[in-house]
């Protein structure tokens, strides 16, 4: 199995303009949303990153789906 490193980057330069997006337009409320979830229990944020990945993969397999 060979790597397909241009689908590697794109993917990771995808997941990097997601991340940054709540942070550019809702650059005045990222302050309050990070203390909220810095105030959270370790389990609740265990759950929400399951929960992130879960969906994540879902994604990639949906789209999976539609290349072949």
């Amino acid at each position: 199995m060979e790597l397909d490193w241009q689908l590697i980057f794109m993917a990771l330069g995808l997941a990097f303009v997601l991340e940054g997006l709540p942070y550019f337009i809702l650059a005045e409320r990222m302050p309050i949303v990070l203390l909220t979830l810095a105030s959270r229990p370790p389990r609740a944020l265990r759950i929400l990153g399951l929960t992130s990945m879960i969906l994540g993969l879902l994604l990639v397999l949906l789209g999976r789906s539609f290349l072949d």
